[in-house]
């Protein structure tokens, strides 16, 4: 099995689905292509008919969606265990990665993830407005489940995979959390897997000049 990504500093899709393999302990090969924009297309249509990263290939088969390729992962290799057991807790799990899936687009406008940086940036009311929402997740859901975990649903799934990039990202910029939020973000970034994904990407040296938002 093998899974293309892009650029650990700046590559939110890849993350996920990265993040659930390795916390899971699931064996697959990893293919990094830089994001730079020169030939960028030409280079992943090797790899997907999107030519955008992440793109889980095994054998004859070609996954290029991150939710689906955690859908995947889940199904084939970890018994289910990507979602909550309990139905109703599975469908609300499913509901916020769908969410986080297809919406905030002023935050992944404004808030490029950035790995390696600390910046200050000013934020439109369209990102205020995601930021909040987001820590309302976070905050309701790790507080409803905190009798069984410390996750959003209590043990850690493929929820907590999608919102480990906006952890990075509040990190980079420093923004201001509720303390209920702020807690369940400091423990998604202690998380193993996550620091090694971190770590990889202070290795890396290219710039991607449209990822690289705010001052210093």
């Amino acid at each position: 099995m093998k899974l293309v990504i892009g650029n650990k500093n700046y590559s939110t899709w890849s993350l996920r689905p990265w993040l659930l393999l390795s916390a899971f302990d699931v064996k697959f090969n990893e293919i990094q292509e830089s994001l730079f924009h020169e030939g960028l297309k030409q280079r992943l249509q090797k790899y997907s008919p999107t030519s955008r990263v992440p793109v889980l290939i095994e054998d004859e088969l070609t996954i290029w969606d991150s939710l689906a390729i955690c859908e995947y992962i889940s199904e084939k290799y970890l018994n289910g265990k990507g979602w909550p057991q309990d139905q109703n807790m599975r469908a609300e799990a499913r509901a916020i990665c769908a969410e986080m899936h297809s919406g905030f687009n002023a935050l992944r406008n404004e808030l490029p993830m950035n790995c390696r940086a600390k910046r200050k940036i000013e934020i439109s009311a369209g990102a205020a407005d995601d930021i909040r929402r987001i820590d309302s997740i976070w905050s309701e859901y790790s507080k409803k489940n905190s009798s069984i975990g410390l996750w959003l649903f209590g043990e850690f799934s493929i929820a907590d995979c999608f919102f480990a990039p906006v952890a990075l990202r509040f990190l980079t910029y420093g923004v201001q959390l509720s303390p209920q939020a702020q807690q369940y973000a400091e423990q998604l970034l202690s998380h193993p897997s996550l620091l090694n994904w971190v770590e990889l990407s202070k290795k890396e040296t290219e710039i991607i000049a449209e990822d690289e938002a705010g001052t210093e």
